[in-house]
């Protein structure tokens, strides 16, 4: 069994969460700025997320909902995820996104992860209370993958990690295999591989005997 840990916004989705709940308040665009600067390493992934969540206080849930509800997996993502699993692998969500719209994007395709390690916009009288809690603000993916890989007994050199930005670093520089997926330039270096699409994922994945030739 290997161990293969996804980001989620900017790699297994498309879709920013911050940005589509940030158009119901109107802050779309600088939501946008702010993630950019910290997928650049101009400023802490945990600066960014509390700057972020602030912006959205007072959003009404029922409103977070439906943008959670937008969040779509990109094309290919769904049947990667499930032949890692029906290859027998661990297959981990780590991301500084929010687990409901990872929640949402996975019952829309139908398929399922073995593990998501995200964060949660706290709820007060029905709205969005601008604040941001869960394990991934300050915590790093190289901490949640190694504690996942020591809960699994699987050694950091079977371990996979995919990702895309800055806040995805750690763990891209702690796994056996670290790909990125469309990385920042911040992010190349620290690669082993580099790609494009799902498909291609599943290539450089079948190229290492990690899931069967299709």
């Amino acid at each position: 069994m290997r161990l293969v840990a996804f980001d989620f916004d900017g790699t297994l989705s498309d879709s920013e969460m911050t940005v589509l709940l940030g158009e119901r308040m109107d802050v779309a665009d600088r939501m946008a700025d702010i993630t950019e600067r910290a997928m650049n390493d101009e400023l802490s992934y945990a600066e960014s997320l509390r700057e972020r969540a602030s912006l959205l206080d007072g959003l009404e849930a029922e409103g977070a909902e439906e943008a959670f509800g937008q969040v779509r997996l990109r094309p290919g993502a769904a049947d990667l995820i499930e032949r890692l699993r029906d290859a027998g692998h661990h297959v981990a969500i780590l991301t500084g996104g929010f687990e409901r719209g990872v929640e949402r994007a996975l019952e829309r395709e139908g398929v399922a992860v073995d593990t998501i390690v995200a964060n949660r916009l706290p709820i007060e009288g029905g709205r969005l209370t601008g604040d941001v809690e869960g394990p991934l603000i300050t915590g790093t993916k190289d901490d949640a993958l190694e504690s996942l890989a020591d809960d699994l007994d699987v050694p950091l050199s079977r371990t996979i990690a995919v990702g895309d930005g800055a806040n995805d670093l750690p763990m891209l520089e702690v796994a056996g295999l670290s790909v990125g997926y469309l990385p920042k330039d911040a992010v190349r270096p620290a690669c082993d591989v580099v790609v494009a699409s799902m498909y291609r994922l599943g290539k450089v994945l079948e190229g290492y005997n990690v899931v069967k030739r299709e």
